[in-house]
């Protein structure tokens, strides 16, 4: 998996900056890996302040803080003004526990430029239930309140499943009620704690269905108060995304203890070598990594992917999805109706239990 990167390379517009994988909550469709990296293993801040430089000067516009709950460091202030510093728009990505009014005073007076915090449901009974953490539906509450006072503008992150996709209106609703501009109706997507418990969150075709019809009429009748973001789910659509923007074309991700990843999931491809910022620099690693080089360009691709006209498009859709489905990271992402995959998909969705979720701890 060492394919020549294509020339000239773009510049990466986005950091995903992990600070940690400590959080309080325990969400079933958390993105972090199964195994996640030790507080003892994490960067310190002046390693970070030095990739937030280095990101920077690749280009790289915005740093999504996150984790884990990024809170969780207790040297998020500091690191928020280093990546301000460094001349970067900083969006906090929080589940708004752990981050009290005093403590967001401070990170607005360090630079903070937008706040994105997860609603779990509409209803706090089954929002703490999703999280696995009493009483978190009430501090997300009032950390929005905090940012709406600060003049700071607020995305709401709604992970969309089959426990709560049939509230959509009312978490729009809620997103309106916390001052939000954006509100994200974002559907599981199947890697690491979530493919862990996938058919325990599958929605059912006909919860898509309305969920679509649904989203359509609040766009319309919302217009110009808030926007609203929503994609159908890759397990009933039938073209493939460019995932992250095409691999190593648009963004890259830090892991706590310092690895970088072209996506947040590309650790579960075997077979792939990371590279640590505590050895190489950023441009080093965006340049000539052998993971960056991996899926880079079109050598790599199999029919249908190779011949198809939309391969500059959506360039060949997910990798990690194609493994996670197919054992094969090259193959066409099974999302795709032209994929020798595709019908699985059909057959997957139908694989649902009511167990209790593995939760994230």
């Amino acid at each position: 998996m060492d394919a020549a990167p294509q020339t000239p390379l773009p510049r990466p517009l986005g950091l995903l900056a992990e600070l940690t994988h400590r959080c309080p909550l325990a969400c079933p469709y958390c993105s972090n890996p199964l195994r996640l990296d030790a507080r003892e293993d994490e960067l310190d801040t002046e390693t970070w302040a030095r990739v937030f430089r280095e990101a920077a000067a690749l280009g790289v516009l915005q740093v999504h803080l996150s984790g884990g709950e990024p809170a969780a460091r207790r040297d998020i202030v500091e690191l928020t003004a280093a990546a301000h510093d460094a001349g970067l728009y900083t969006n906090l990505i929080t589940s708004g526990v752990g981050v009290a009014s005093e403590r967001f005073a401070a990170l607005s007076d360090a630079g903070l430029d937008h706040v994105q915090v997860s609603i779990q449901d509409s209803e706090p009974e089954s929002a703490d239930r999703i999280a696995g953490y009493r009483g978190a539906f009430a501090r997300k509450n009032a950390l929005a309140a905090e940012v709406i006072r600060h003049g700071i503008p607020l995305t709401v992150n709604a992970v969309m499943h089959r426990a709560n996709i049939d509230h959509i209106e009312a978490m729009v609703d809620l997103a309106l009620a916390l001052g939000a501009g954006r509100v994200e109706i974002a559907h599981v997507q199947y890697y690491g704690w979530a493919l862990k418990n996938r058919d325990r969150l599958m929605p059912t075709r006909e919860q898509v269905e309305r969920a679509v019809a649904t989203v359509e009429a609040l766009r319309a009748r919302h217009h110009g108060r808030i926007v609203i973001d929503a994609v159908v789910p890759d397990y009933y659509a039938r073209l493939p995304k460019a995932c992250v923007g095409g691999w190593g074309r648009r963004s890259l991700n830090v892991t706590p203890s310092g690895k970088v990843l072209p996506c947040h999931a590309a650790e579960t491809i075997p077979g792939l070598v990371f590279w640590n910022v505590r050895a190489h620099s950023l441009a080093d690693i965006w340049q000539n990594a052998p993971a960056f080089n991996a899926f880079r360009g079109e050598d790599w691709m199999q029919e249908p992917c190779r011949t198809c006209p939309k391969r500059g498009e959506d360039f060949g859709g997910c990798r990690c999805q194609a493994l996670a489905l197919t054992g094969d990271a090259r193959a066409a992402d099974p999302v795709c109706h032209l994929s020798p995959h595709h019908s699985r998909l059909a057959e997957l969705v139908l694989e649902r239990e009511d167990a209790a979720y593995d939760y994230r701890r």
